[in-house]
């Protein structure tokens, strides 16, 4: 198993009920595919240093987990296709 960092930023409009709901549905693929995850950072609301999709914040999360890459594959096309996700970055995180 590799050790993986992701980001995303969410839409800012979104309620804390639905951030909840989309960030356990991030863990869900991950654990889902034999993955473990060892750490969620929920940042909050930030100002974008630029405009995403007429956005100028948006609500940070850094989920830092294990897995094999078929689960950060997952993770990645869910996210392309998830309309409240405005930016998402999954990068392998050797040391």
């Amino acid at each position: 198993m590799r050790p993986y960092e992701a980001m995303f930023i969410l839409r800012p409009d979104l309620e804390e009920e639905a951030i909840k709901e989309l960030v356990a549905r991030f863990q869900e693929i991950v654990t889902s595919r034999g993955g473990e995850v060892t750490q969620v950072n929920e940042m909050g609301r930030r100002r974008l240093a630029y405009p995403i999709k007429h956005f100028r914040e948006g609500y940070y999360v850094v989920l830092n987990f294990n897995s094999k890459p078929d689960a950060s594959e997952e993770l990645n096309r869910v996210a392309r296709i998830t309309d409240s996700v405005i930016r998402h970055m999954i990068i392998r995180d050797d040391e």
